[in-house]
């Protein structure tokens, strides 16, 4: 008993099936320079504003300024990272810049002394009692984003605009509209040491920027490796058939605002920190930053596709194109409509590479079709 089998021939290629691409290569596989460049967009924009305010500017690239900028991009990141796990399950967080400035009056109201007046005391709490508090408020604020959106189905947006309303009016009225100054504590009292925050070093380094690194460290390990992480994913992907896979979609939903609300709380203690101050209107408008970067990123405002690296050099574009336009001397109204312009442009990249990758799709889905199926083998005697 033998068996011969009949070689499979493609209708494109030779026996062996569809004739290779002419172009570049890469370990015998060809490379489409445009999906490159769609995928390192963020990259090469990051790259291209350095090369282009370098040679702007002779102090764009020194030691201090380059640490400056970083430390502001700081601010940026810790608040994306946050809106992150809310865009990946298919939501969004315009409360942020209002938590920032809120979380900034409740470490300024506790440092200066809180009056009970019910009592007749003032406490003046350590600086670790005021951070925690300050974290509280933070994820509260999430808290209520969440119970809007699972438990009353408010669509996120009108829930988080109407928090962002909420919570900088709650700053007014505890603040009744003043600053908190001078918020370096007092040796006498206990509560020094707040300034460390955002106006201390490690190593040489700004504190900030080691809390960045810190954030975005955890980000990237819950999202890799814990359920919760590939839960964010799935809600976003797909919320129906991730819930009934098992995935608890309500607490998903919460717990990302949560974490949306403790990073918003975290960058508003370290700006008042390093001003040694806190006003409530501290934050405004920082929600579209931390959404811009975000978007430049790579995250998909639909949910279900984003990740850490991509939100760290879209917050550095933003960083610096920001700080860049401002050492040039470009005017702040130009400033607002060029960042307004590359968000747009990054929106529209994001889109264009979607296509790119439908398109693709398709094409491998006809061409499974349309090659012939392999004849099944022969037996002789």
């Amino acid at each position: 008993m033998s068996v011969t089998t009949t070689p499979a021939r493609s209708t494109t290629g030779g026996p062996s099936g569809p004739a290779p691409r002419k172009g570049l290569s890469f370990q015998g596989k060809p490379v489409d320079i445009g999906s490159v460049l769609l995928e390192g967009r963020a990259f090469i924009a990051l790259i291209v504003l350095i090369i282009i305010f370098a040679l702007l500017s002779d102090s764009f690239l020194s030691v201090n300024n380059l640490i400056t900028m970083t430390k502001h991009v700081a601010y940026n990141a810790i608040l994306a990272i946050g809106m992150l796990f809310v865009i990946l399950k298919g939501g969004i967080d315009l409360s942020i810049g209002s938590t920032v400035g809120l979380s900034g009056v409740v470490a300024g109201v506790l440092l200066q002394g809180w009056q009970v007046d019910a009592l007749g005391v003032v406490f003046y709490p350590p600086v670790w009692v005021v951070v925690l508090a300050s974290l509280v408020i933070g994820a509260l604020v999430g808290i209520i984003n969440g119970i809007l959106v699972t438990r009353f189905n408010v669509a996120p947006f009108i829930a988080t605009l109407g928090m962002l309303y909420v919570a900088r009016g709650t700053a007014l009225l505890i603040s009744n509209g003043s600053t908190y100054p001078r918020l370096g504590g007092s040796p006498e009292l206990g509560n020094t040491g707040f300034g460390l925050i955002g106006g201390g070093r490690i190593l040489g380094v700004p504190t900030a920027i080691w809390i960045m690194i810190v954030f975005a460290l955890i980000a990237v390990f819950v999202l890799r490796n814990t359920p919760f992480g590939r839960w964010v994913y799935a809600t976003g992907g797909n919320e129906r058939a991730a819930e009934l896979s098992g995935v608890p979609v309500r607490r998903v939903k919460l717990l990302v605002y949560v974490i949306s609300g403790i990073c918003a709380a975290t960058t508003g203690l370290i700006i008042s920190s390093e001003l040694t101050s806190a006003a409530p209107q501290l934050g405004e408008s920082f929600e579209l930053n931390a959404i811009a970067a975000v978007v430049i990123g790579g995250a998909a405002l639909t949910g279900g596709r984003g990740n850490i690296r991509g939100v760290l050099i879209g917050a550095f574009v933003i960083g610096f194109l920001s700080d860049g336009l401002v050492i040039v001397g470009v005017s702040t109204f130009w400033q607002t409509v060029i960042k307004g312009a590359v968000i747009i442009l990054a929106v529209m990249l994001d889109q264009a590479q979607q296509k790119v990758k439908r398109s693709k799709n398709a094409a491998l889905a006809a061409s499974d079709k349309s090659t012939p199926p392999t004849p099944a083998p022969t037996a002789a005697a």
